[in-house]
C-alpha cells in the first residue's frame, strides 16, 4: 500500500516537473455570491472564454484559476435560474487578481436564494456541475417538506425507496438495492452503524434540521471510497463562509398525532457568524419529541391443506411510542492565508426510542381439529391445545452518532492538496428493558374454539366459542400466569472508526483546457462489537390480574391487557419473589456476542481533463482489507442427550468455545467518467466503474449455534467468516436538458452486475460445517450473480410562463423503473435455483410535488409512491415476505408574516397510508404484518435575525 502511494505521488511530481515552463503570470481567484452578497452560490460554473479553461465555485463560493498568462480575459459565470454574468479581468505580468462575482441584481437575487424556486435552483446547479450521476437536496429543500428525518427527506429524489419503521422513514434503498449496499458520510466522515447486525446507517437518527445539503452520488470516481454499489450518501452541515452576513434562526413548533392525541414540541436554533474575514463559526441544535400510537396485526406459519389455508399464530399488537431526537453540529472555518483553508466539523445526534407494546397472541400451532372454508377458520382445543399469551414490552433504546473531522485544503502554483483526520462513533444501548413480560393460558380439551375471520385480509378478527367455562377463562385475567419476565440488563452495540486521508494533484494549463494528475491515500481503522446480557425471571404466583391495564387498540377488543408500567413496578418492588432461570439467561447472553476489527488501506491514481465542453476522469483505486473476527461456538444439549465425551447429559447443558478468525484481501477498482456539454443547456454523462461492499460484520462473525435434542438431532445456525465481498461492475448513462429560465428534464439508464450476492441457505440434510456436525443448518453463503438495470426520469420547472396568479406554480416530479433480479436456492437445495427480485427492490417509484409561491405565501403538496418489494426470503416463493405498495400524501404551507417571521403548517400522511406485508401461500395474499398510524399535524414559527 505504501509503495503504491509513493509511486503515484512520484508520477504526479515527475509530470509536474516535466511540464513546459511557460511564462505564467498569476492566479485569478474570487467568490461568487447572489446579488445582495448574502449567500455563496456553490457549483456556479466559471469559464475563461479566451482560454477555454473552466472552474467550479466551492462550498463557500470560492473559485480559482492558477497559472494564467498575463493579459485581459473575460470570465463567464453560469448558475441555473439566473442570467449569465460576464466580467473582464486583467492579469498583470506578476501577481494575483481578485475577481468577485455577483449573480442577480439587488432586486431579483432573492429568487435564487430564498424559497422553493431557490431550493430547485441550488439542487439543479449542483447536479449540473457534478462529475458523475448525482441527485441533491439543499437545506431549504429539506426544510420545505414535512419530514421528520433525513431518510424521509431523501425519498423525494429519483431512484430512492425508503423502508419505514412505525410509519417513519428509516433505511434508504437506492435503485432497488438493499440499504446494506449504500454508504453514508457526514462532512466526509464515514458513519459507522449503531445497530449490532448491519453496516447500513438508519438515517432516522439524524434530524433534518442539522444539515445543509444531502448529495446522493450514484457513480464513483477513483478518489472516492469504493465500498458502495447503491450510492454514496453524503450529508453536509453548514459553513460560516457560505454566507457573507451573519444569521440566527429560531424555530418552534408543535406536533399532534391523531391516534395518540398528544401535542409534542420541536425546536431548533441555527447560527452562522463571520468573526472576521478569515474566521467563521456556524452550527445549530435541535430537539424533537414525538408521541404516537400504532395498531398492528401480525400472523405467521401459513400452510395449505386440502384447499384450507391456515395460520399457526395471530398477534394483535398495541404500540405506544415516544421518540426524542437531539442533534447538534458545530463548524469552524479558518483561512490561513491566500492558499490554505482549514476546518473543524463535529456532529452529535441522539435518538431515544421508548416503546410500549401490549400484545394478545393466539398460538394455534398445536390445535386439535381445524375446520372452515374460504376466509373463515375455526380452531379447537379438542385432542390438542390452544395457547393464549398476553404480554408487555417496555423497551428503552438509545442510539448515538458522533463524528469529528479536522482538515483543510491548500492551493498553490497549480498544486492542490486535501487532507483530513477523523473519528466517528455510533452506539445503540439498552439497559433495563423488559422485552417481554409474558402471561399465558393454555387450553387443552377445555372445550374452547377460536374462530378467525379473514374477510379483510389486512385486519382479521377473532371470536371465541365453545363451553361457557372456557369462554369465561379466555377473558379472565386471573387465569393467565406469568411465563417469564425477560430483562435486558445490557444490550451494547458499538462501532468506531478512525480515518486519515491525503490527496495531492497538479493542474496543467493546456490549449483549450486543463489536465490534472492526482494521487491519494486513505486509511480506515474500524472496531465493531456487540454484547448482550439478558435475564429470565419467573414467578409462579403472579397473574395478569395483578398487573392489569387498559387497551388503546382500535382494530378489535384484545382485553385483558397488561398495564404499561405495572410489570416493571411490581418487578422492581418484589425482585426477591422472582427466581432466575439460569439456563436461558446464560444461553441468550452468549449467542450474539461478537467483535470485529476491520482495517482498510487505499490508494489511487487518476487523470482529469477539463474543458468548456468535456470532462473526463479516469483512473484506478486499490483497497486492501484486513479482518480480525471473534465470537463463540455455543452448543446446547438437552437432558439425556450425548455429551462430546460420550456420556449422557443429566440436565440441559451449555458448552461455549471461543472462536477467532483472521483474513485479508485486496481489490483493484478501475473507473472512467465522462461529462460532455455540447451546448450550454445540454449535459450528457457516462460512467463505468467497479466497486465492492464488504459483508455484514454480524454475518462474518464466527458465532456458531448448535441445538442438540435428547435424540442427538442437531440443528445449527452459523456465521461465515469466509464470505467474500459483493463485487459489482456498474454502468451509467444520462442526459440532462436545462430549460430556459429555470428547470430541467433528465433521463438516465443504469446497469449493475453484482457478483457474490449473499443469501442465507437452509440445509435440511445432514452435513458438517467447520468440523461441526448438523442435521439441519442455516448458513450465509455467496450466491449467484445478480443483475440490476433501470431507468430514471425527472422533470422540474417553475411555471412562470403562465398568466398571473398561476405564474407562482412549480412542479417537481420523477419516476424510476428498476429490474433487479438474482437467483437463490429453492427450499434449501443449492442445485435448484429460483429467480427472485432482490430484497427492497421496488420496480416502480414515483414522486410528484406541486408547489405555489407568490408574495408571502408558499404552498406545497407532495406525493410519494413505491410499488411492492421483497422484504425477506422464504424457503419457497410462496413463503417470501412481500411489502405492499405505498402511497403517501403530505402538505406544507408557509406564510411570511414579516421579513423576519414566518409561520408554517404541515400535514403528514394525509391519506393515512398503511403498512401491509404478506405471503402468497395458497395463491392468495396472507397477512404477515399490518400497521396503521393515522395522520400527524405540525404548526409553528421561524424567526430570523
Amino acid at each position: 500500500m505504501t509503495s503504491l502511494f509513493r509511486g503515484a505521488s512520484r508520477a504526479a511530481m515527475i509530470l509536474a516537473l516535466a511540464a513546459p515552463a511557460a511564462a505564467f503570470a498569476g492566479t485569478i481567484s474570487g467568490t461568487v455570491t447572489d446579488g445582495t452578497g448574502t449567500r455563496a452560490l456553490q457549483s456556479t460554473q466559471l469559464r475563461i472564454i479566451e482560454l477555454g479553461r473552466v472552474a467550479e465555485a466551492g462550498k463557500d463560493g470560492s473559485y480559482r484559476f492558477p497559472e494564467v498568462p498575463a493579459g485581459t480575459y473575460t470570465i463567464e459565470a453560469r448558475y441555473v435560474g439566473a442570467d449569465v454574468v460576464q466580467r473582464s479581468v486583467t492579469v498583470p505580468e506578476s501577481g494575483d487578481v481578485d475577481a468577485d462575482i455577483r449573480i442577480g441584481s439587488n432586486i431579483d437575487a432573492s429568487i435564487i436564494v430564498i424559497g422553493q424556486v431557490a431550493n430547485m435552483t441550488s439542487a439543479l446547479s449542483r447536479q449540473r456541475a457534478a462529475d458523475g450521476v448525482e441527485s441533491v437536496l439543499t437545506r431549504d429543500a429539506v426544510g420545505q417538506f414535512p419530514d421528520q428525518n433525513v431518510a424521509e427527506s431523501l425519498r423525494r429524489l429519483p431512484g430512492i425507496n425508503v423502508l419505514n419503521d412505525q410509519g417513519e422513514g428509516r433505511f434508504v434503498s437506492v435503485r432497488g438495492l438493499d440499504p446494506e449496499l449504500n454508504s453514508t458520510a457526514v462532512n466526509g466522515v464515514r458513519l459507522p452503524a449503531p445497530e449490532s447486525d448491519v453496516r447500513s446507517v438508519a438515517l432516522d437518527v439524524i434530524s433534518s434540521d442539522s444539515i445543509e445539503s444531502i448529495e446522493v452520488k450514484k457513480s464513483l470516481t477513483p478518489d472516492m471510497d469504493a465500498d458502495t454499489i447503491g450510492a454514496s450518501i453524503e450529508i453536509n452541515t453548514t459553513s460560516a463562509f457560505e454566507r457573507s452576513k451573519n444569521l440566527l434562526t429560531l424555530k418552534g413548533e408543535g406536533s399532534y398525532n391523531n391516534y395518540s392525541e398528544f401535542l409534542t414540541p420541536k425546536g431548533s436554533v441555527d447560527f452562522s457568524q463571520r468573526v472576521s474575514d478569515n474566521f467563521g463559526i456556524s452550527g445549530g441544535i435541535s430537539y424533537y419529541q414525538r408521541r404516537f400510537e400504532t395498531d398492528n396485526v401480525e400472523a405467521d406459519g401459513w400452510d395449505e391443506d386440502d384447499g384450507l389455508i391456515t395460520t399457526e399464530e395471530l398477534n394483535y399488537r398495541d404500540y405506544d411510542v415516544e421518540r426524542r431526537r437531539t442533534s447538534a453540529n458545530l463548524n469552524l472555518d479558518f483561512r490561513a492565508g491566500a492558499s490554505t483553508k482549514l476546518y473543524a466539523r463535529g456532529i452529535y445526534s441522539q435518538f431515544d426510542d421508548h416503546e410500549y407494546r401490549r400484545e394478545t397472541s393466539l398460538k394455534l400451532e398445536d390445535a386439535g381439529e381445524i375446520s372452515g372454508s374460504g376466509a373463515d377458520i375455526d380452531y379447537s382445543d379438542e385432542d390438542g391445545e390452544l395457547s393464549v399469551q398476553r404480554s408487555i414490552k417496555d423497551r428503552f433504546e438509545r442510539q448515538r452518532i458522533r463524528s469529528l473531522v479536522l482538515g483543510g485544503t491548500t492551493d498553490t502554483d497549480g498544486w492542490h492538496a486535501k487532507y483530513s483526520v477523523s473519528y466517528a462513533k455510533s452506539s445503540e444501548r439498552e439497559n433495563g428493558s423488559i422485552d417481554p413480560g409474558n402471561f399465558e393460558r393454555t387450553f387443552e380439551d377445555d372445550g374452547l374454539t377460536i374462530g378467525l375471520d379473514f374477510a379483510d385480509p389486512r385486519k382479521p378478527l377473532y371470536s371465541v366459542g365453545g363451553r361457557p367455562g372456557a369462554i369465561a377463562d379466555f377473558s379472565d385475567p386471573s387465569e393467565y400466569e406469568l411465563d417469564s419476565v425477560q430483562l435486558t440488563t445490557l444490550s451494547d452495540s458499538r462501532d468506531r472508526e478512525w480515518a486519515a486521508k491525503f490527496d495531492l494533484g497538479h493542474e496543467f494549463a493546456m490549449d483549450g483546457g486543463t489536465f490534472t494528475v492526482q494521487a491519494g491515500a486513505k486509511a480506515r481503522w474500524r472496531d465493531k462489537s456487540y454484547n448482550l446480557a439478558t435475564e429470565y425471571w419467573e414467578n409462579d404466583d403472579l397473574t395478569l390480574a395483578d398487573v392489569l391495564g387498559r387497551q388503546t387498540y382500535r382494530i378489535t377488543d384484545i382485553s385483558p391487557v397488561v398495564g404499561k408500567h405495572a410489570v416493571r413496578s411490581f418487578f422492581d418492588a418484589n425482585r426477591s419473589a422472582f427466581e432466575l432461570n439460569e439456563f436461558d439467561t446464560l444461553l441468550d447472553s452468549t449467542l450474539d456476542d461478537y467483535s470485529v476489527s476491520e482495517d482498510i488501506t487505499a490508494g489511487y491514481l487518476l487523470g482529469r481533463w477539463d474543458s468548456a465542453t468535456l470532462r473526463v476522469i479516469g483512473g484506478v483505486r486499490y483497497e486492501h482489507t484486513k479482518n480480525d473476527i471473534r465470537a463463540s461456538t455455543v452448543t446446547t444439549i438437552e437432558e439425556d442427550g450425548t455429551l462430546p465425551d460420550g456420556t449422557t447429559a443429566d440436565e440441559d447443558t451449555i458448552l461455549i468455545t471461543p472462536n477467532q478468525f483472521k483474513r485479508s484481501y485486496g481489490d483493484w477498482l478501475p473507473s472512467l467518467t465522462i461529462r460532455w456539454e455540447p451546448q450550454h443547456d445540454l449535459v450528457l454523462r457516462a460512467a463505468g466503474y467497479k466497486s465492492l461492499v464488504r459483508p455484514k460484520l454480524s454475518k462474518l462473525a464466527p458465532h456458531f449455534t448448535i441445538e442438540q435434542n435428547d435424540d442427538d438431532e442437531r440443528e445449527g445456525e452459523f456465521g461465515n467468516p469466509d464470505l467474500k465481498p459483493y463485487q459489482a461492475w456498474n454502468f451509467d448513462a444520462g442526459i440532462e436538458y436545462y430549460l430556459p429560465g429555470n428547470g430541467a428534464l433528465s433521463a438516465g439508464l443504469f446497469y449493475k452486475s453484482v457478483k457474490n450476492f449473499i443469501v442465507d441457505v437452509n440445509l435440511d440434510e445432514p452435513g458438517e460445517y467447520r468440523g461441526i456436525a448438523y442435521d439441519e443448518a442455516t448458513i450465509p453463503v455467496n450466491g449467484d450473480t445478480a443483475k440490476i438495470w433501470g431507468l430514471e426520469l425527472s422533470y422540474a420547472q417553475p411555471l412562470r410562463f403562465l398568466p398571473a396568479p398561476l405564474d407562482g406554480l412549480l412542479v417537481q416530479t420523477n419516476y424510476t423503473y428498476t429490474d433487479a433480479t438474482g437467483k437463490v436456492p429453492n427450499d434449501g437445495d443449492a442445485s435448484d435455483l429460483r429467480k427472485i427480485d432482490l430484497p427492497a427492490a421496488s420496480k416502480h417509484t414515483f414522486n410528484v410535488a406541486l408547489g405555489y409561491e407568490k408574495g408571502p405565501v408558499s404552498l406545497r403538496v407532495a406525493g410519494t409512491y413505491r410499488s411492492k418489494y421483497l422484504d425477506e426470503l422464504g424457503d419457497v416463493a410462496a413463503e417470501d415476505r412481500i411489502v405492499d405498495n405505498h402511497f403517501q400524501l403530505d402538505l406544507s404551507a408557509k406564510y411570511d408574516a414579516t421579513k423576519n417571521i414566518q409561520v408554517f403548517y404541515e400535514w403528514v400522511n394525509i391519506n393515512n397510508a398503511k403498512y401491509f406485508a404478506y405471503n402468497t401461500v395458497g395463491d392468495r395474499r396472507n397477512l404477515l404484518q399490518f400497521e396503521e398510524y393515522s395522520w400527524t399535524m405540525k404548526f409553528g414559527a421561524r424567526v430570523k435575525f
